[in-house]
């Protein structure tokens, strides 16, 4: 009873009423905002709307891109429904939203707590995905080696105990991300040696789709209490073929599909390796000058 509290304690009250549109994109219902911050009416959340208007103008982005002013129909007593108005709020909306709400509300600074770290989050993932592809590549290829541990970790609290059980629980996660295709498949069609690690050789859309599959199956069997090695494999399997569907309803290239990337991760580490090495040298001009200077200063003593 304990250990279900405390995983539930993980999922926040502002992710629970998250809601996503047809395009994937995901918004929070201003009415459903409200309550949750304490507000028993929605008019007197509407100042908090208008303030927040303001200060996304003041911030020079759009407003209609971020509060989208809606009617829509609400359940009343008796489980009547009429028509009302609401604000549909993008992340960025409803962080402007909180910041502006009653700081004398205690779940005011909860609020604001989750969103500014959310927002931040976002942030970093908008100025990851400006950098070059074989940075992308090394940043996400370094995030699956942690949620790999953290899984094998979860996976072995459930009885997936020796390499070669874990082989298989990971090989349903391929199968089920990939289509029926194990490890051994991936790399038999990307042309790969059996003794290379595939995470080496996606690309950064590729590295990206498996790590929400880890991520995801990692909280599942430690959510649901999973035990049992053929449990814990087929929850992989269902979670990656949950993270397949989830593409394809977006409008996504399968992963099967994505081009293999021509160089490994190691070699891209080499490359930067070298790259770095490259800029700690002086340069030849720079070393000659120095050498004028010592040469000059003997001369004067």
């Amino acid at each position: 009873m304990n250990n279900q509290s405390s995983n539930e304690s993980h999922v926040s009250p502002f992710d629970a009423i998250c809601r996503l549109n047809e395009q994937g994109n995901e918004y929070w219902s201003a009415r459903e905002l409200s309550k949750l911050l304490g507000y028993t009416r929605f008019d007197k959340f509407l100042p908090v709307i208008a303030k927040a208007e303001e200060a996304c103008r003041n911030s020079g982005q759009a407003i209609s891109d971020h509060m989208s002013r809606v009617r829509q129909m609400i359940a009343t007593g008796k489980g009547a429904k009429r028509e009302a108005e609401d604000v549909f709020l993008s992340r960025y909306g409803a962080y402007l939203a909180v910041q502006n709400a009653d700081p004398d509300k205690p779940t005011v600074a909860l609020g604001q707590t989750y969103f500014t770290i959310q927002t931040r989050r976002q942030e970093i993932v908008d100025e990851m995905t400006e950098l070059p592809e074989n940075q992308q590549r090394l940043i996400r290829r370094s995030q699956m080696s942690v949620l790999n541990t953290q899984l094998a970790e979860t996976a072995k609290k459930a009885g997936v105990v020796t390499p070669k059980d874990f082989g298989i629980f990971q090989d349903h996660g391929y199968k089920g991300l990939y289509d029926g295709e194990s490890a051994r498949a991936i790399k038999t069609r990307k042309n790969l040696p059996q003794s290379e690690d595939i995470l080496d050789w996606m690309n950064s859309d590729e590295l990206a789709a498996n790590a929400f599959r880890a991520s995801l199956a990692r909280q599942k069997i430690e959510r649901e209490h999973i035990q049992g090695k053929e449990h814990a494999s087929r929850t992989h399997y269902h979670v990656g073929k949950k993270v397949r569907q989830t593409i394809e309803e977006l409008g996504g290239t399968m992963p099967e599909n994505l081009p293999t990337p021509e160089k490994s991760i190691q070699q891209l580490q080499r490359d930067e390796q070298r790259r770095i090495e490259h800029q700690r040298q002086p340069s030849l001009f720079h070393t000659l000058e120095n050498g004028d200077n010592d040469h000059s200063k003997d001369q004067s003593r």
